[in-house]
């Protein structure tokens, strides 16, 4: 549960225990998106106001004994890895099912795996149903490392939902997006280095 007492100021509660922290609004300013509070403050849950959330002291108890919402309308189920493959000097990492705070340990490993390989990385969400904070999370931590180290981190496939999460988020900018696994890697195979530029990558002649 989330209530905006104002234009600005916007309080987050705990599903779990009714723990609550307040902050302000002035990045997202749609009152429905809660992201950046939860992100700021080690939250777990829905990016979304409509939640659930657990605090942090409740998000290290397990989702059963509450606060955390039924999968039953989320498609097949728990969150995977279907695959890690190594092709010409890019990553791609499979992922399936629901990306969040039951699930998100899978990826965590799956993208330390890749940056200590190196190389650029393609995160294949076409079987991916669900994302929440938790899974954002990582990819924007994911994203950041990579153009640290002078590669690309893309996304593939995203779904409808995924894309509508990203573009509420304004992070469909901060990533290069692509229709499909090829798509992504026949770019990332061109040399140049990547550039967005209206939302879309560019490659860039070195």
């Amino acid at each position: 549960m989330t209530v905006v007492p104002d234009e600005y100021l916007m309080t987050l509660i705990c599903d779990t225990c009714g723990e609550t922290i307040r902050g302000t609004a002035c990045v997202l300013p749609d009152a429905e998106v809660v992201w950046t509070l939860v992100a700021e403050h080690g939250w777990s849950g829905s990016p979304f106001a409509t939640g659930p959330h657990r605090c942090p002291h409740c998000s290290l108890l397990p989702a059963s004994t509450g606060g955390h919402a039924s999968r039953d309308d989320h498609g097949p189920g728990p969150g995977g890895i279907l695959g890690i493959d190594h092709l010409d000097g890019t990553t791609v990492i499979a992922a399936s099912g629901d990306i969040d705070l039951d699930t998100g340990d899978n990826l965590r490993t799956a993208l330390r795996h890749v940056a200590e390989v190196g190389g650029h990385v393609v995160v294949d969400l076409s079987r991916v149903h669900i994302i929440d904070s938790t899974g954002l999370g990582l990819l924007v931590r994911a994203h950041r490392d990579a153009r640290e180290r002078g590669v690309t981190l893309c996304l593939a496939a995203p779904s409808r939902f995924i894309r509508t999460v990203l573009h509420t988020m304004r992070l469909d900018k901060a990533f290069p997006i692509f229709d499909s696994r090829d798509d992504a890697l026949a770019q990332l195979s061109d040399a140049g280095d990547w550039t967005l530029r209206e939302g879309h990558p560019v490659a860039v002649p070195r």
